[in-house]
């Protein structure tokens, strides 16, 4: 079950309690209210930097959670926390399966180009041209469409995609 809060940070505990009272007056049922538990408890978690924990509750709430739109974001803080630790190819997935329920999260299309980015960068330094030109579009293409959704965001990528010739 989610664990006991210890939040010392004022908006942590107005986040809290807000969700909270959310919690107990929305009409949703009583397996939705668990997996917004876990999935609230997840986040404080990754927050303190406890990133197993903070899997094991968003896995508990993916197991529980039926709404795409919920699940979508619970499947992008994997993707985080995946990506923190360095473990690209599993963020990857996990960005990829949250655009699945919900394509409009440029977040995530951010992150997917950022990855193909760095892998990009690391394919230059190694002299494997075909394989960055290849990682530098993919990225490009990310980034156009996380720019695309939210064109007030993401200026170091528009900059980037305009020196490149990308735009």
């Amino acid at each position: 079950m989610p664990k006991v809060q210890r939040n010392d940070n004022f908006i942590d505990k107005t986040f809290t309690i807000l969700a909270d009272i959310i919690l107990k007056i929305l009409p949703t049922s009583k397996s939705e209210k668990k997996a917004f538990a876990y999935y609230k408890d997840g986040m404080i978690a990754q927050s303190e930097g406890e990133y197993s924990t903070a899997l094991e509750y968003y896995y508990e709430a993916l197991n529980l959670e039926e709404d795409p739109y919920d699940r979508s974001y619970i499947l992008y803080n994997m993707g985080l926390i995946y990506s923190n630790n360095g473990e690209y190819m599993k963020a990857l997935e996990y960005y990829h399966q949250a655009l699945e329920f919900n394509s409009k999260l440029p977040q995530a299309l951010n992150n997917i180009a950022v990855i193909y980015h760095y892998q990009g960068t690391q394919a230059l330094n190694q002299t494997s041209l075909e394989l960055a030109s290849i990682m530098f579009n993919k990225a490009g293409d990310y980034w156009k469409k996380a720019i695309k959704l939210s064109p007030n965001n993401y200026i170091e990528a528009q900059n980037w995609l305009k020196m490149t010739n990308r735009i």
